[in-house]
């Protein structure tokens, strides 16, 4: 294969990474809590080899997907009248003890065990302020927490709910079931603001994100139909080549 096949053979790549990318978030457009999922393209130069390099033309330029990262930006927040649901407004996670260790969330449809135990989607026990399940009496069912995250009942204050954060949210490593593993120090959020009754959704943009594949899939299409012109090309340039001279 020659030059031009391989940096469009470096460009399919990318796109076919894109396409995964932006099909993910799509499927994920209604997940509460949610944060889209963006690409992070450079250019990657390497050098021609050979005394045969043009001057002003000794560098190719191919197409990388360096790498990805998650949009921190804020999803509208709506209110189902459940008691149980919590959205965030602005920085911060929640905290849940899960067989793995402490993994944060911002997904807040949770729910109450019959025990009284407050736990998440996937019945991880949904924590406090000092790292201790969130647990109600049997006789307290007039759950309130305010927006700073003071968990109160029809017997007063119970405790505080766990809002944390870590420096660089792009360290968080996503594990399923909205759930993000913490690879540095968790440290509380200086002034949470807790929405109760309400819930987060997901920031993506379907209109946008759909017209975002479409885009991608026409580059594509046109990125191998260059392939396989230069593969035309080729293939009859070395018919020429290898034919017999006509007598």
């Amino acid at each position: 294969m020659d030059n031009t096949t391989y940096i469009a053979l470096s460009r399919v790549d990318t796109l076919m990474r894109a396409l995964d990318v932006t099909a993910n978030n799509l499927a994920n457009a209604n997940t509460d809590g949610y944060k889209a999922n963006r690409q992070l393209f450079s250019e990657y130069l390497v050098k021609q080899k050979g005394p045969n390099a043009l001057p002003g033309d000794k560098q190719e330029s191919y197409s990388q997907d360096q790498a990805t990262y998650r949009d921190q930006l804020q999803g509208s927040l709506r209110q189902t009248g459940n008691l149980t649901d919590f959205a965030i407004n602005g920085e911060g996670y929640f905290t849940v003890r899960t067989t793995q260790g402490i993994r944060l969330t911002r997904n807040g449809e949770f729910h109450r065990r019959m025990d009284g135990t407050i736990v998440d989607g996937s019945g991880n026990p949904v924590l406090d302020n000092t790292g201790r399940n969130l647990v109600l009496q049997n006789e307290e069912d007039l759950l309130s927490v305010s927006a700073d995250g003071t968990i109160s009942t029809q017997n007063g204050v119970i405790g505080m709910m766990g809002l944390v954060t870590v420096d660089n949210t792009q360290t968080l490593i996503p594990e399923g079931h909205f759930l993000l593993r913490p690879t540095t120090q968790t440290h509380t959020v200086a002034r949470p603001e807790i929405r109760q009754a309400m819930l987060e959704s997901s920031n993506v943009n379907a209109v946008s994100e759909a017209t975002r594949m479409v885009e991608i899939q026409r580059d594509y299409d046109l990125t191998f139909q260059l392939i396989q012109t230069e593969s035309t090309r080729n293939m009859n340039a070395i018919d020429k080549i290898t034919a017999e001279p006509s007598v």
